[in-house]
C-alpha cells in the first residue's frame, strides 16, 4: 500500500489510519520532496512529474512491484500522473509498476473546479516570497483549520503537530515553490484527467463534502467525467477525511480493495 499525502503536510496525514492499514499491507508513506522530514531545498524546480518519478524510484529500490494507491491532495495529482504512465506502459507492454487501484481523498483533480484558497493564490503571485518568509503558526492555524467540517477540527496541539513538519528545515520557507503544482494542474490537464475517463485500473473516491477547495463540487465534477463512478460521501466532514473520519475511511477503503482483491483471485489460473 503506498499511500502519498498532500501540501502542505506530510505523511503524518496517515496517523490516524496508519494501524489498521499496517495490519493488512506493507505501508510506503514517503514525505515527498519539499515536505516533512525530506529534503527541502530552496534552488530546485518543485514538480508533480518528480515528484512521480522519485516515488517510483523509491518503490524500485524497496522491490514493490504492484501496490494500492492511498492518495490525498497534492498526492491525489501525483497519483493521476503515476496513473498516465501506468497506463502508457501498459499500451506498449513495458514492464513496471503496477498499480492494483486507486483510492482519491479530497484533492484537485480537475482544476477547472478546483477553489484555491487566498493564500494558495498568494503564494502563486509576485508576492509569493514575501509570504512565505513570513509565514508562521498563527497563520497557519487560521487558514488550516478552515479547510476541515464544522465539528472535526483540530485542537491547538494538533495544529502544532502539523506546523511542526511544515516548517522543518524551513519548509514554511518554500511555499512559494512547491504551490506551482497548481499551474501544472492546468497545463497537464488532458494527461491528468484522460486516464481516469478510460483506465481499467479500479477507482473510488471518498470525499469529505465540507472541503471548501475540493468538496462536494468536485465529487460532482468526478461524477460528470468518471464512467460507473464509484464515490463515496462523508457528510460532515473536510479536507482531511483521513484525520477527521477515520474509522469512516477505513470502512470504505477496505470495502473497496476487498472487492479489487476478489476479483483480482477470481481472474487468476488458480482462482
Amino acid at each position: 500500500m503506498v499511500c502519498i499525502h498532500g501540501f502542505p503536510t506530510a505523511s503524518w496525514d496517515w496517523c490516524r489510519v496508519w494501524e489498521p492499514l499496517g495490519i493488512r499491507y506493507r505501508l510506503v508513506a514517503p514525505d515527498m520532496i519539499g515536505f516533512g522530514f525530506s529534503a527541502k531545498p530552496c534552488r530546485y524546480s518543485y514538480s508533480i512529474l518528480d515528484q512521480a518519478t522519485l516515488i517510483e524510484s523509491l518503490l524500485a529500490s524497496l522491490g514493490v512491484e504492484r501496490a494500492h494507491l492511498l492518495v490525498h491532495d497534492y498526492g491525489d495529482t501525483v497519483g493521476q500522473e503515476l496513473l498516465a504512465r501506468f497506463e502508457a506502459r501498459r499500451a506498449t507492454e513495458e514492464p513496471g509498476f503496477e498499480i492494483r487501484s486507486i483510492c482519491f481523498l479530497n484533492g484537485g483533480l480537475f482544476p477547472e473546479v478546483h477553489r484555491a484558497l487566498r493564500v494558495q493564490k498568494l503564494l502563486l503571485s509576485p508576492v509569493g516570497p514575501l509570504l512565505s518568509r513570513l509565514s508562521n503558526e498563527r497563520a497557519f492555524q487560521r487558514n488550516f483549520t478552515g479547510i476541515f467540517g464544522p465539528n472535526t477540527r483540530p485542537g491547538p496541539d494538533e495544529i502544532h503537530d502539523f506546523w511542526s513538519l511544515v516548517e522543518h528545515e524551513d519548509g514554511n520557507r518554500i511555499g512559494h515553490l512547491v504551490i506551482r503544482y497548481l499551474r501544472e494542474r492546468l497545463e497537464h490537464r488532458d494527461r491528468w484527467v484522460g486516464p481516469l475517463e478510460c483506465t481499467a485500473v479500479p477507482l473510488r473516491l471518498i470525499v469529505g463534502t465540507e472541503d471548501p477547495v475540493s468538496g462536494r463540487h468536485m465529487a460532482e465534477r468526478y461524477g460528470q467525467l468518471v464512467p460507473n463512478p464509484d464515490m463515496v460521501l462523508l457528510e460532515g466532514v473536510g479536507h482531511y477525511p483521513q484525520y477527521e473520519a477515520p474509522a469512516r475511511v477505513m470502512l470504505s477503503f477496505f470495502e473497496f480493495v476487498d472487492r479489487v482483491e476478489s476479483v483480482e483471485c477470481g481472474a487468476s489460473p488458480t482462482g
